[in-house]
């Protein structure tokens, strides 16, 4: 069993606050891209070279934010073999809402009845793709508070991301990242260097409570986010230079990897060469014989009138190819495979980062994140990893639980776009639809996922975990914690999925 935290009668300041584990959850299914292209009657490579994506993860109408959160935490504490009585905090960020009032966090107290912990503070947290995040600060910060009581705090993001049929619907996805915060973590947050910028705009919002769609203005929302990347950098740079972290002429120099919050692909590749842009524009003896190499023509220019710039884009982004491989690239295999997953986005590319990474390559390691939520809420934080090099250490466990992540994206079951289509508008014609009895297989569900099973004529939602194997008839089962210590492995092969 995983020890304990730190006696809440320690003395003094938490050190090593962070990361002790995580979780990554995402559904059993996925559509192809290349085939979408073509059923959506698109141009071949519109989406797999224009936005960087190769497959899109999604769920029917068995699953729901409610399912994504059990989940995925019922999975972090059966993996990690975590008592259910040493958390103390959970809070959930989320913006994939089904109801004004109660929030996920209250349905996961399910999870702690066998045990009898209802002392346990944190509700939902929300804006965008920003609420994972504001989670995960609020909970560092209370485990470095008077309010700690010594007990583990669990954040989890989750969202399904879906959108209208039409050229949208390719940037959608579904995922879910439960992540412990304590002391004397593997994976700590630097402190001190936290950056962050709140502007009011209407570039993605959800104002229509009826559907899960949301309303967007596509070219704002991306002249938001870079202008939210410029602003977190540069405050990050100036505090980073202030703690001593950054010493150098680049802030890129001071970390190993720099991972982004990513609607899609090709908007990090972007990004990242963006932040190439701003050290340049930073330095007052520039290179241009090394690192800013054919940005001679770029000395002069103003951030804001590069938003959209074609030219400058694809100098900047020559000039960082290499450094975006190395340093951003692997971070990316969930959001290439699984597609946005709003909230749970930027920790999916951290658990990617991490299974791209051995025990003794990631040792002391440090990371730059930038969390963007539309609306807008942004951040740039960064994280390093311990030391210990210990088999069965914190560390290693943390490296060997995200080890899978490849195995478990290749073991899902590929649909047609057609089944996937039908898929979307039965979620449209049925969602917030009471009383209502789903439909879609849970054959097809790992074992392990939670479920919907019905739904009553008071919008009351009641829920079972699948326990069967892939194929086998479905069992449903009483609420409760019940596991399963295997995995499904399903055929990459595309079929027609049951319905």
């Amino acid at each position: 069993m995983m020890p304990g935290p730190r006696n809440s009668q320690s003395k003094g300041w938490p050190q090593d606050v962070g990361i002790v584990a995580m979780e990554l959850y995402f559904p059993s299914q996925y559509v192809e891209q290349t085939q979408l292209e073509e059923f959506d009657g698109v141009s071949a490579g519109k989406y797999t070279i224009g936005l960087g994506q190769s497959r899109m993860g999604f769920c029917s109408d068995r699953e729901d934010i409610n399912t994504l959160c059990l989940t995925v935490v019922q999975q972090l504490i059966e993996k990690n073999n975590i008592d259910y009585q040493m958390i103390g905090r959970l809070e959930v960020g989320t913006e994939t809402i089904i109801d004004k009032s109660k929030s996920a966090k209250t349905v996961l107290m399910q999870l702690f009845e066998d045990c009898g912990n209802t002392d346990i503070e944190g509700i939902d947290t929300t804006n965008a793709c920003y609420g994972g995040t504001s989670a995960l600060f609020n909970s560092i910060n209370w485990v470095e508070s008077s309010s700690w009581d010594g007990r583990y705090a669990l954040v989890v993001a989750a969202d399904i991301a879906v959108y209208a049929s039409g050229n949208a619907r390719c940037t959608g996805g579904v995922g879910a990242v439960a992540m412990l915060i304590g002391a004397d973590a593997p994976l700590v947050m630097d402190r001190g260097v936290r950056s962050t910028h709140m502007q009011h705009v209407y570039d993605f919002y959800k104002p229509d409570m009826a559907s899960e769609y949301p309303t967007v203005d596509g070219k704002l929302s991306i002249q938001c986010y870079l202008h939210a990347l410029d602003m977190c950098y540069q405050k990050y740079t100036t505090k980073a230079i202030a703690a001593g972290i950054r010493d150098g002429n680049s802030t890129l120099d001071i970390a190993d990897g720099i991972i982004f919050h990513s609607p899609y692909c090709k908007l990090v590749q972007k990004s990242f060469a963006r932040l190439l842009l701003n050290d340049f524009l930073r330095d007052k003896n520039p290179d241009f014989q090394g690192r800013y190499s054919g940005l001679e023509a770029l000395r002069d220019i103003k951030l804001e009138d590069t938003y959209f710039d074609r030219s400058v884009e694809s100098a900047v982004m020559n000039a960082s190819k290499q450094l975006f491989a190395a340093k951003t690239k692997p971070s990316l295999l969930a959001s290439n495979q699984v597609g946005n997953m709003y909230t749970a986005s930027l920790y999916g590319g951290l658990a990617s980062y991490i299974n791209n990474e051995t025990l003794e390559s990631i040792v002391g390691k440090r990371v730059i994140l930038f969390s963007y939520g539309s609306g807008l809420a942004s951040s740039m934080f960064s994280l390093r990893f311990s030391e210990d090099k210990t088999p069965g250490g914190a560390l290693a466990n943390l490296v060997n639980s995200m080890s899978d992540v490849k195995e478990r994206l290749d073991a899902r079951l590929c649909v047609p776009p057609k089944d996937f289509d039908s898929n979307m508008k039965l979620r449209e014609q049925t969602h917030h639809l009471a009383p209502y009895v789903p439909v879609g297989s849970v054959s097809v569900l790992n074992p392990g996922t939670w479920y919907l099973a019905e739904v009553d004529s008071m919008h009351r939602r009641k829920y079972s975990r699948q326990t069967s194997t892939a194929m086998e008839v479905d069992k449903p089962v009483v609420e409760g914690k019940q596991s399963s210590s295997h995995s499904t492995q399903q055929s990459a092969n595309c079929v027609s999925s049951a319905s």
